[in-house]
């Protein structure tokens, strides 16, 4: 299996909003949150909306970005908004503006059925592999090491935990908060993809 990124002006301009308001640990868990969303519908059988889903992978953890963190509203929400926005000034129609929005807050669900939502279902469990190595056996090997080549994995675990952590102290009903409730030190600690 290899990556093919979607091309079309929503993508490269998403890649664009992604590497300017994102550090090198986010932007690089970004391309691998699509990646493996792109090898778990391949294992799973779910055909989906490529540029939905780079967009949605792009803009997922935009919320944590300073400049569009919100006082009231939990990072994927805020998250969401900046995408409908985005996706706004892209030209797309309200309906898939709001989908766009709906798949980025769906990314913190502890489940989404595939049937209803792929895009969601996918980038969900991808996000979820990446950070805390749910479903990373589903993802092939030899593709696992090769999108950590090319996306390496840097400091995330100290930002992303410090973002959370920020996030949960701010907003303690927020699924930041819940997250951190729920050991997501203890869970990226032992995270597989931290061995590669």
């Amino acid at each position: 299996m290899e990556l093919t990124l979607p091309g079309g002006p929503a993508c490269g301009n998403a890649t664009e909003v992604a590497t300017a308001y994102s550090s090198p640990s986010l932007l690089n868990h970004s391309m691998r949150v699509y990646a493996w969303a792109v090898a778990l519908g391949d294992v799973h059988h779910i055909a989906f909306d490529a540029e939905l889903l780079y967009v949605a992978a792009m803009l997922h953890d935009v919320g944590l970005a300073a400049e569009f963190d919100s006082h009231t509203k939990p990072f994927e929400e805020a998250g969401g908004h900046v995408a409908w926005v985005f996706a706004a000034g892209a030209g797309w129609p309200p309906a898939r503006r709001a989908r766009l929005a709906e798949v980025i807050v769906r990314h913190m669900w502890a489940e989404v059925d595939p049937a209803a939502d792929p895009e969601g279902f996918l980038l969900s469990r991808a996000a979820a592999a990446d950070i805390a190595g749910r479903d990373v056996a589903d993802l092939p090997s030899a593709y696992r090491a090769d999108v950590l080549a090319r996306y390496p994995r840097l400091d995330l675990v100290a930002e992303f935990l410090r973002c959370f952590g920020d996030q949960a102290a701010r907003k303690p009903e927020s699924s930041a908060a819940a997250a951190m409730r729920n050991d997501l030190t203890g869970r990226m600690a032992a995270n597989p993809l931290e061995a590669n």
